[in-house]
């Protein structure tokens, strides 16, 4: 058995975080990925006419960090999401600084899933995405 095939169940209130840079690439690899051209992620006079006055990441980019905490730290290796709950609260820009964090809010007894809270937050302290995920975490051999 691996290191993780056994791992206890993560502490109700315990939380982890993650940040990095967005930069511009990530939204031309984003794009290459998904296809999405939104001008909104291109488009500097669409961008600027928009709400947000300005380019911004995807979505996609904006939430990604949250994969990353997951399966590297809370609840660690093997997890994946079975369901997210996000709302999108602000735009996150190139060259944004982003945290994503999560808090365990509930732990079944019966099966390794795990109820977490979830927010990316800019470094200018604005909550970009905030909401809740559901994550199952298989033993790894």
């Amino acid at each position: 058995m691996g290191e993780h095939a056994h791992r206890p169940p993560p502490a109700i209130g315990s939380t982890a975080e993650m940040s990095r840079t967005v930069t511009g690439d990530d939204i031309a690899t984003f794009t290459s990925i998904s296809g999405d051209l939104n001008p909104l992620h291109y488009d500097e006079t669409a961008a600027k006419a928009s709400r947000f006055g300005e380019i911004v990441v995807q979505g996609g980019v904006a939430s990604a960090i949250l994969n990353a905490v997951v399966a590297e730290k809370l609840p660690g290796p093997g997890t994946v999401f079975l369901n997210v709950n996000w709302n999108f609260t602000a735009p996150v820009r190139p060259g944004d600084v982003i945290t994503g964090r999560v808090e365990v809010l509930e732990v079944r007894d019966d099966k390794p899933i795990t109820k977490v809270r979830t927010t990316v937050t800019r470094d200018d302290g604005t909550v970009a995405l905030v909401g809740t995920a559901v994550c199952y975490t298989m033993a790894i051999e």
